[in-house]
Order: C-alpha cells, then sequence, then structure tokens
C-alpha cells in the first residue's frame, strides 16, 4: 500500500527497485588511500627505487609501515608491536629493518612483503644503523652499549661494543648512544655518537681509536649566544654525529644549535664550531648574535634535528652540508640550511688554517624556505644513483617532514618546491601538504583517457616495483576524485573501482595562481563535469573560479601581469597559468562576488555552472561566453501564488538568512507543461527548493527563469533528478539537450534529501511523497544501482549505518554497519558513487574505498612486486690513497662478517645468492667473449676503428715473434749447455782412462 500511496503521490507509476533484495547488500573493502595517522620516519632506497613511511600511533590508527614505487605501487606492513609508532625504518639489500617506539626491532621482506623476524632487546634500543653491504644491524642502546643484530639468521650476535665514553669519562652515569654510522670507505670503522661526545672505534683493532668532545669555556656565546650563560663552562649535548664523505673529518650536531667540525687522521682537533649564522661560537671573546649585540630579545634556538654530509656525484670531495633544526624560535620561516663548502683541501698538503677556513667560510649558504610555523624535524634524501653514504651522494631531491607531520618536497640543492603531482603515490599528496575535501565525479571513460595533462618536470624519484593486474574495468565512466588541499592546490585522479586504471596519472591545479593571490585561500567546494573535464572551484572568500582544458601559451615562462580581479564580474585569467603546465587545466574566468563564501557550486555538462553564495546570491554563468546570465538573491524570489519571497519567514516576523546549499541541472517536463526544458534547482539552509528554467532567448543566448519552489523540513543535503519510468539519472547531458530539438519529453522527478528525511515530487511546486529519519540524521546519500536490477537510494546515517531504500516506497531494502570501517564523525564528507562504492574517511589523512554490492570481502593484501633481484648493489667505495699510505687498517664487508659473525658462521643466503649471480655472469662473459665474430665488427667499421685494429693485430704479432724468439734463445742456451757439459764429461773419461792405463789397472 506504501509502494501504491508513495508512487501515485511523487509520479512514479513503477517499482525502480524491483530486483534489489538484501542478499544483494554485502560490504567489500576495496582499497586504502593516503596514511592512517601523522607520518613519523621516511626511508628511501636507491638500489630498489622505493621510499617507505612509517606512522605514529594515534586513535585512528596503530603506526604502520608503507612502502611506495613507481606508479599506483603501494604496500602496508603493519607493525608487530600493538601500540607502537614506527620510529625508525632503513633499507638492506632485500630488508626492510624497522624501529618502533617499544624498543622492538623488526625485519622484514621485500621479496615477500611479510615480517620475517622481531627481536625485543633487554634494554632500550635508541639508534638503528644498517648498511646496504652487510649482514647485520647495529643497535645503540641507553646503556651506552652497541649490540648487532643477524639480519639473516634473525638473531642477535655475540658480537658487542662496551659503553666506551666511560673510559673517557668514568664519572658519567649516563651515556646513551644517540648516534650510529660506519666510515664510509671502510665498514671496519664506526663512529658512535653519545649524549656527551663522539667515539671513532675500529672494528679490527677493536679499540678506540679518538674521542671528540665539545666543551664551549668561559666568555664564548656558544650555540644559544644565551649572554646569561656565557660565565660559565657548558657541555650540551650531542644529537648527531657523521662522516665526511671521505672520512677525512666527521661532523658533530648539538642541542644548542652548534655544528663542530674534527680532524679524525692525526690528532682530532676541533676546527671549527659554528651555528647556522655565526662562527667561533666556542672561542672566548667572540661577538654574540646581531639580536644579542644589538639589545633585542635573544629567541631561543632551536636544537639541530639532523644532519647531512653530501657530496659532488663527479667529485666526492666537492661536499655541502644540509642542516634541519639550528633557527631560531623568532623566525617565522624555519627551512633547511645548506652550507656549500666546495672543494675540500688537499689534506695532505693543506695547514689547519686553510682546512679551518674551509669550515668558517663556505663558497653559498642557501635557506631551503619551507612553509610559515613549520619546522623541518627531518628529512630524506633522494641520490640519483649511489647507496652509500649515508644515502648523501649526489642528490638530486629531498623530501623533508614537517612537525605538523606534513611532507615538503624540495629540489637539491636550489630548495625550489617540486610538485609531488606524478612524482609520489597519490596517498603521499594527501600529507602534501594536508588534504582538506573531497569530491567524486563519473567522468567518461574517453573523456579521462585523454585527459594526460603535460608539464615539466624533473627525473623520477620512484621506479621500481611492479603493479599486480587488477580486474578488467567494471565500468565506462571513471570515478574522478577531486582533492583539496590546505596550499590551496587542488588534485584530481582516477581512484578506480577495485579494477585496472588505466590513466592512473594526477592532474594538478593551482587555485592559488589562478586567483592572484596566496593568502587567506580556503577552498569550499568543487564540481567536475563527466562529459566536458570543465572544473569549477568555489572559495570561502568569495571566489569562482572555472577551469578548461587547454593549452598554456606562456609555457616555460612567467606570464605577464593580469588585469586585477574585478568585483561582480567576469575577469579573464587565462594568463594565470603555471609556467611549468603545458597542457592541462587552465584557468579561463574568476567571479569576485564579494557576497560572501561559496555554499553551492555546480558545473553542468552542457556549458553552465550556476554558484550560490552565503550572502543569498545565485549566480549563473553560460561558459560560451563567457558570460553571467543570472545574478540575484533568494530574497528577490516572489511566489506568484502567493506574492511571498522564498524565504519562509516565522511567527515572530524574524526573518532568517538564507542561502543555497544544493545546485543540480536537469532536463524534464515541469508539472502542467507538455515539453521538456533545462532546468536549474536549487536547495537552500531552511528546506526550500527552487526551479529555474533555462530557455534561449532572441539574442542567441540563454535566459534564466524562475518557476516556482517547493518548501520541505529542513536544509537541502542532496538533490537527484531521475526519470519517473525506469530511474535513470535526468541530469542535464549534452545527449539530452541534442533531444529537445526533436521535442522528446522527459518525465521526471525530483528526489530531495534533508538530515531528516526524504521527498520524491514532480517540480516545480509539487509536494509528492515523503519519508522521515526515526532515531537518526542522514548525513550523506547518492542514488546506486545494480546491474540491470534496480535503483536504490543509499544513505549513510549518524548512527554508524549505511541504509539502501527502494523507490518509490522509500521502504528500507538493507543496513549495513560502517563504524568499524569509517570514521562515523566524517560521515558528510564521504561520497557515494552510482556504482556503489562509498568513498569515505578513516582518519583525517585516509580514504577507505567500499563497495555495497559485494560478498563481504575484507581489505586484500596487496600483490604488488617489491623487490627486483636483477637491481644489484654497487661495490662499497674502498678508503683514499693517503689513508692507504698513513697506515688505515682497511677491511672489507667479508672481513666485517668473520669479525661480528665469527668463524663457524656460514655464508649468508644473500652472500651465496650473490656468488652464484657472479659465477653465471662470468660463464655468460666467457662465452659471448669466446664467440665474438670478427666478421660483424668488421662489416660497420669506420677507418679510424679499422687503422686502431690493426695495429692492436700488428701488436699482437709483434709479442707473439718476441716470445717465439726467446723461447729460440731459452732453446739454444739449453743446448749449448747441455753440449758442454757432454764435452766435459767426455774430458775426465779419456783422462781417467789414460791414469788406469799407466798404472796397469
Amino acid at each position: 500500500m506504501a509502494h501504491l500511496l508513495r508512487g501515485k503521490q511523487s509520479g512514479i507509476a513503477n517499482d525502480l527497485s524491483a530486483g534489489l533484495t538484501s542478499d544483494l547488500f554485502a560490504l567489500d573493502d576495496l582499497a586504502r588511500f593516503g596514511v592512517n595517522s601523522q607520518v613519523s620516519t621516511l626511508a628511501y632506497d636507491r638500489v630498489q627505487s622505493l621510499l617507505a613511511v612509517g606512522t605514529r600511533e594515534s586513535k585512528f590508527g596503530p603506526g604502520q609501515i608503507y612502502i611506495y614505487g613507481r606508479g599506483r605501487v603501494q604496500v602496508t606492513l603493519p607493525s608487530h608491536a600493538r601500540g607502537a609508532s614506527i620510529r625508525t625504518l632503513q633499507f638492506s639489500a632485500d630488508k626492510l629493518a624497522c624501529l618502533d617506539s617499544k624498543h622492538n626491532v623488526a625485519v622484514y621482506s621485500l621479496d615477500t612483503k611479510r615480517l620475517l623476524a622481531s627481536y625485543s632487546p633487554p634494554g632500550v634500543v635508541t639508534v638503528l644503523c644498517t648498511d646496504p653491504t652487510l649482514d647485520y644491524a647495529l643497535l645503540g642502546m641507553q646503556s651506552g652499549d652497541v649490540l648487532a643484530y643477524d639480519l639473516d639468521r634473525e638473531v642477535l650476535t655475540p658480537f658487542k661494543i662496551p659503553n666506551l665514553w666511560l673510559d673517557m669519562d668514568p664519572r658519567s652515569r649516563v651515556a646513551p648512544v644517540v648516534s650510529l654510522q660506519l666510515h664510509p670507505r671502510d665498514v671496519g670503522t664506526l663512529l658512535i655518537g653519545y649524549a656527551q661526545g663522539a667515539v671513532t672505534y675500529s672494528f679490527k683493532l677493536a679499540k678506540v681509536m679518538k674521542y671528540y668532545s665539545y666543551e664551549i669555556p668561559q666568555g664564548a656565546p656558544g650555540g644559544d649566544s644565551m649572554p646569561t650563560q656565557a660565565s660559565a663552562v657548558r657541555k650540551p649535548r650531542l644529537t648527531q654525529a657523521v662522516w665526511h664523505p671521505t672520512g677525512t673529518f666527521i661532523m658533530t650536531g648539538y642541542e644548542d644549535s652548534s655544528i663542530v667540525f674534527w680532524d679524525v687522521n692525526k690528532d682530532g682537533r676541533m676546527l671549527v664550531a659554528r651555528t647556522r649564522t655565526d662562527i667561533d661560537v666556542a672561542t672566548p671573546g667572540t661577538a654574540p648574535s646581531i639580536a644579542a649585540s644589538a639589545g633585542g630579545s635573544v629567541g631561543v634556538k632551536e636544537p639541530i634535528f639532523k644532519l647531512s654530509w653530501c657530496a659532488n656525484g663527479q667529485d666526492p670531495d666537492d661536499t655541502g652540508v644540509l642542516i634541519a633544526g639550528g633557527a631560531s624560535t623568532q623566525t617565522p620561516t624555519k627551512g633547511l640550511c645548506f652550507l656549500e663548502l666546495g672543494r675540500t683541501p688537499v689534506y695532505a698538503t693543506s695547514s689547519w688554517d686553510v682546512l679551518t677556513n674551509h669550515f668558517r667560510d663556505p663558497k653559498r649558504q642557501r635557506i631551503l624556505p619551507t612553509p610559515p610555523g613549520a619546522e623541518v624535524v627531518d628529512f630524506c634524501l633522494i641520490p640519483r644513483t649511489s647507496p652509500h653514504f649515508a644515502g648523501a651522494h649526489d642528490p638530486i631531491a629531498i623530501v623533508a617532514l614537517l612537525s605538523s607531520g606534513e611532507l615538503l618536497t624540495l629540489s637539491f640543492p636550489s630548495g625550489m618546491p617540486i610538485t609531488p603531482t606524478n612524482q609520489l603515490h597519490p596517498s603521499l599528496t594527501f600529507v602534501t601538504p594536508f588534504m582538506k575535501r573531497i569530491e567524486v565525479a563519473s567522468v567518461d571513460r574517453e573523456r579521462w583517457l585523454g585527459m594526460t595533462e603535460t608539464r615539466t618536470q624533473g627525473p623520477a624519484m620512484l621506479k621500481g616495483g611492479v603493479e599486480s593486474p587488477l580486474p578488467v574495468r567494471r565500468s565506462e565512466r571513471r570515478s574522478i576524485v577531486q582533492t583539496s588541499h590546505a596550499d590551496a592546490t587542488i588534485r584530481l585522479w582516477d581512484i578506480g573501482h577495485g579494477d585496472e586504471i588505466e590513466n592512473d596519472k594526477v592532474l594538478q591545479v593551482d587555485i592559488a595562481r589562478a586567483v592572484g593571490r596566496y593568502d587567506n585561500l580556503d577552498i569550499a567546494s568543487t564540481s567536475l563535469a563527466g562529459a566536458t573535464g570543465e572544473l569549477a572551484v568555489g572559495l570561502r572568500s568569495g571566489e569562482l573560479v572555472v577551469l578548461r582544458w587547454g593549452h598554456n601559451r606562456n609555457a616555460g615562462r612567467e606570464p605577464p601581469t593580469s588585469k586585477p580581479n574585478m568585483p561582480g564580474q567576469l575577469t579573464n585569467v587565462m594568463e594565470r597559468t603555471e609556467p611549468s603546465l603545458t597542457e592541462g587545466l587552465v584557468p579561463l574566468t574568476l567571479l569576485d562576488q564579494q557576497n560572501g563564501p561559496v555554499t553551492a557550486l555546480k558545473m553542468s555538462d552542457v556549458g553552465f555552472v550556476a554558484a550560490g553564495f552565503e550572502g543569498g546570491g545565485i549566480v549563473v554563468i553560460d561558459l560560451r561566453g563567457p558570460a553571467i546570465i543570472y545574478n540575484a538573491s533568494v530574497t528577490d524570489f516572489k511566489r506568484s501564488e502567493k506574492g511571498g519571497s522564498l524565504r519562509r519567514r516565522g511567527s515572530s516576523g524574524v526573518s532568517k538568512s538564507e542561502w543555497a546549499t544544493q545546485m543540480d541541472f536537469s532536463v524534464m517536463t515541469l508539472e502542467h507543461e507538455d515539453w521538456s526544458s533545462i532546468l536549474l534547482h536549487v536547495g537552500t539552509n531552511l528546506g526550500n527548493v527552487a526551479t529555474f528554467k533555462i530557455v534561449p532567448d532572441q539574442s542567441g543566448r540563454y535566459s534564466v527563469q524562475y518557476v516556482g519552489s517547493v518548501h520541505l523540513d529542513s536544509k537541502i543535503s542532496h538533490l537527484f533528478p531521475i526519470h519517473a519510468d525506469n530511474g535513470r539519472s535526468a541530469h542535464a547531458t549534452p545527449n539530452a539537450l541534442a533531444s529537445l530539438r526533436t521535442g522528446a519529453k522527459t518525465n521526471g522527478v525530483l528526489i530531495a534529501v534533508t538530515p531528516v528525511g526524504v521527498h520524491v515530487f514532480r517540480p516545480a511546486s509539487s509536494k509528492g511523497s515523503h519519508k522521515s529519519f526515526d532515531g537518526y540524521f542522514c548525513d550523506t546519500a547518492g542514488m546506486v544501482r545494480f546491474l540491470d536490477q534496480g535503483y536504490a537510494l543509499l544513505t549513510l546515517n549518524g548512527d554508524g549505518s549505511a541504509r539502501a531504500y527502494s523507490l518509490p516506497a522509500l521502504r528500507e531494502i538493507a543496513s549495513i554497519p560502517l563504524g568499524n570501517t569509517l570514521d562515523v564523525r566524517r560521515f558528510s564528507d564521504a561520497r557515494i558513487t552510482s556504482s556503489g562504492h562509498i568513498i569515505g574517511f578513516t582518519g583525517p589523512s585516509e580514504l577507505a574505498l567500499l563497495s555495497v554490492f559485494g560478498t563481504g570481502q575484507p581489505l586484500p593484501r596487496s600483490l604488488d612486486k617489491l623487490f627486483n633481484p636483477e637491481a644489484l648493489i654497487p661495490p662499497r667505495p674502498t678508503i683514499s690513497t693517503v689513508q692507504w699510505v698513513t697506515g688505515t687498517q682497511y677491511i672489507t664487508p667479508s672481513d666485517l662478517d668473520l669479525l661480528i659473525g665469527g668463524p663457524g658462521r656460514p655464508p649468508s643466503k644473500r652472500m651465496v645468492a650473490q656468488a652464484k649471480a657472479d659465477e653465471v655472469q662470468r660463464l655468460t662473459a666467457g662465452r659471448a667473449g669466446a664467440s665474438s665474430s670478427a666478421n660483424a665488427s668488421q662489416q660497420d667499421e669506420g677507418y679510424w676503428a679499422y687503422m686502431q685494429r690493426q695495429v692492436q693485430e700488428r701488436t699482437e704479432r709483434l709479442g707473439l715473434v718476441g716470445d717465439s724468439m726467446n723461447n729460440l734463445e731459452e732453446s739454444s742456451s739449453n743446448w749449448l749447455e747441455d753440449v758442454n757439459k757432454f764435452v766435459g764429461k767426455q774430458k775426465r773419461s779419456a783422462a781417467t782412462g789414460l791414469i788406469k792405463a799407466r798404472f796397469g789397472l
């Protein structure tokens, strides 16, 4: 009876949900995008070209490890310890070593993508150190000891380095290890950083080589330049110690922002102590910083968070120091600091003054800018080729981790921002910077395949991994996500349906450049036309920007200065395009309405865009001009039958502000009319739904006419125009617009969803049918279709469930709990696609892709491949000639394996595999050399190549002749020696016979 009654009231005669039953509704968890919590650490593998990201444990989820490769390659590794955050990640050959906040060490396999082993040492682990050529992970302990964990045998070795600093200062009660780094050219030497100082240790000699203790005498300003502390002797706490790329010097950073350079080869003296801005901070009588000398307030300086001594790719002696931290807390922009030192003086022939001046006066000092109010607490270098030198050999880019948990990608050494679009996985773009809101549009497959932007970019950062094959596409229309970020950047990409993604590229739009300013920018809404690919963006500051696919006329150069925005008028902003973009979404026009934030926005597929503002204004733009064809306020709409305004006034006579909250375009037949028209439906915050007709006028343009309105029970959150006969969408499409020329009629109805109910009616003023939600509010709704079996209205509700309702009876078909999968508090930000997919938030920076037409499958494991066995680790660099001449005890990684693992340890699995690969490569090279044909080389050789071959062959022949002559000479000499021996023997025999005959013998 309800079906018949509501069908009659709404104007729908057929049951549009006849083939849908509760058995068809089951939740499939398809995929995750983004990171579940705040990013805590980064690691990069140059050999496999992979990036690992670790997160903190929070209320949104446990600490997890994400590994990203090229394209959409992504693997998630959960932390083995419940409630632990990921502190440190380091790649080692085919393994990933992890140290968490509960001081557990975990080892993962890049090949199987599973946990190999976990170890909980007897104590607190403070530092983890690995090397690509070693099978061991060195563990620095809070007690000051250094242990060695065998990554291949998955056990702790007997090897142990005791607390060496106690021999230097027995009065030190606690000397925890804060830094570990192997010598870049001699794996047998280890640099250990304790809280009180640094130590170089020799594995072969099993003893300390030198101690490095930093003490600020009285009268010296120190790193923090605090005048109140200058009268005392200070020993700041060490934060990190690193090697020079050649191992000739070391550098230590401290909590008072001091950076100290030390000699290694001779007496271990301190060369210079400086900060990012001052020099000789450990010398008494040195002038304090500018702020202190001027009598101003002295700001507390940040500690040195991280140091990296970078080497040039062609010349390792050409170095520079990258510094995170050490800036004044009063500095508004705390960027990275890069000291470009230049080529290191020749150590053997340089005086101490020359070496000291080299570190005191760098060639250049750069400040790599970061967003205001954010500080870099960690960074990861992207080296060009070599995985050695602590990952700092010839870097091309920096991935910086900010204190807020956001990521920042910069070029090296210029520090220019690098867009992460198509450089990093779309999941990492959620935190570069933070994503604030999303929208989803259904785009034609052919249209999306053609939307591949051309942008100037550097070399790819991530090249590793192989995506697993996915099922063939399940839909001809693609679900394109539009993510809006804190820097007014919008990125568009195909989230898929758990199927094959043909165009996996990401589009980027810079709204700040289109608007013409970079402050006070907050994107309120976006709308993408699925048929035309046009994008409309509304800001909370009141601007409306329209973008269209096209070419940048100023590609590769800065555009000329454009005209200022004209209030209330359309401004041509085609010149405000990124110089790096050649083809893509370029700005078309801008409207600065100055009527409050944009509250509703809709881009149609037929060339119209409508926007509503908090001040009550409604604007319709025809993009064929472009031109504004309608500009009015909700207070101007008069009910023709009553003469009242659209805004409903209460009995008290106090009027409430009213503005548009939802807009949509359709093609359908209005009540009491016999033809179809282009309609615009506008829902407001007070529950009114107004309908406008867009008709052509005599000037060749279109005009907008107000038709009527209906008042509903609450704020309008969603509008869905559908065909009353079959349930298909009645949106304004190019095909529907073309059918108007033939006089086609569309019998349509409008479904309006509010937080408290659903209304189905025929526009413009019919009441239709209605259903109220009892016990919960509706946060999000969408029309879904299952194959050809029918349509349903799917809602996400405040009680944490998804409910499907039939049409037109509005009977509940099924209910699916989502509280354990999605964040219920962000249901209003979730989106529902027509294919039955839910894209919702599980945390601040993570999205879940779900399907309600599934079989109850949980989230599957990623089948993407990470490890490439053919990518071999290059040999480790060796010591220099000077170090060898001076008597440096050099040992190879194999020797270190023997020292740490002992003589009884069998070769590791990786060493056996490497030996087999080397043997196969040797045999292959031998066969290839033996089968090389001289004829093939002679066919295309030039004149100089011919002459070179002739000279080489002649030299070989001469060599053979020389060998023959030498052999002949040796043979002749031997023959002559034999003849002489024979003659001598005959002479002795004859003399003996004569003597015997005389004596009668």
